[in-house]
């Protein structure tokens, strides 16, 4: 018999390291097609998680594992592309849809899930469940092996949402920050970099993003949901 916690934690890791490589990967890629192969040379535009494991293993490995031992039982963590600062200063805005890229590959993976939960549901594989949570977003219509990609799917969807939405706060040291340099002009936007670097707001706009976000992510979670089951929640 499979222990239940442990099944539960292997999903949950194949879905955050999967969504955290997609997001990583799009970064990569993006920056390559304009111009800095910096994350290229690494291995880190493909959909392989190791480079990006030998990046940042402390942060793909060993805080996903701790935090899923610990209530509510969620997997948190991190991985980086690297990128040169040299090209971020000569193409800012360049720079800014390769930052926006990350979380537009989670909600590619949100949109993917989405889809797949509504066949499932068409199929009569799965079916809207009663009380939607973080790893019931679906549930299976019978038992079997129906109930696996169910919570798989689930979690893809809600990860993603997270991450996608969470990345997108126009603080430090998050992909908004900048990705807003999208709507500035190309001294605009060097000017912003100049300040945000020599204010230091990188731990402190974690902090409040944090902070902020998790006064948000309520409405968020509704917002998604409706839109995966329009007039059902």
């Amino acid at each position: 018999m499979h222990d239940p916690f442990i099944v539960l934690g292997a999903i949950w890791y194949l879905a955050f390291l999967f969504s955290t490589v997609c997001h990583e990967g799009a970064h990569a890629l993006v920056a390559k097609v304009g111009g800095d192969f910096t994350a290229f040379h690494s291995g880190q535009a493909s959909l392989n998680p190791l480079p990006h494991i030998r990046r940042e293993p402390f942060g793909t490995v060993v805080v996903p594992l701790l935090t899923y031992l610990v209530p509510p039982h969620w997997m948190i963590g991190w991985a980086s592309a690297p990128y040169d600062p040299l090209w971020q200063q000569r193409h800012p805005r360049r720079s800014a849809w390769m930052a926006l890229a990350g979380p537009a590959a989670n909600f590619v993976l949100v949109a993917i899930s989405g889809l797949a939960i509504r066949m499932g549901i068409a199929m009569g594989v799965f079916r809207i469940p009663v009380e939607a949570g973080f790893t019931r977003i679906t549930e299976a219509s019978s038992p079997g092996g129906g109930g696996f990609a169910a919570i798989f799917l689930s979690i893809l969807f809600v990860l993603n949402v997270l991450l996608g939405t969470f990345n997108l706060l126009p603080v430090p040291p998050l992909d908004g920050h900048n990705g807003i340099m999208v709507l500035m002009s190309e001294q605009t936007a060097l000017r912003y970099l100049a300040w945000t670097r020599n204010h230091g707001l990188g731990f402190a706009g974690l902090i409040l993003a944090w902070v902020l976000y998790g006064k948000i992510f309520g409405f968020i979670f509704r917002f998604f949901l409706a839109v995966l089951y329009p007039g059902y929640y």
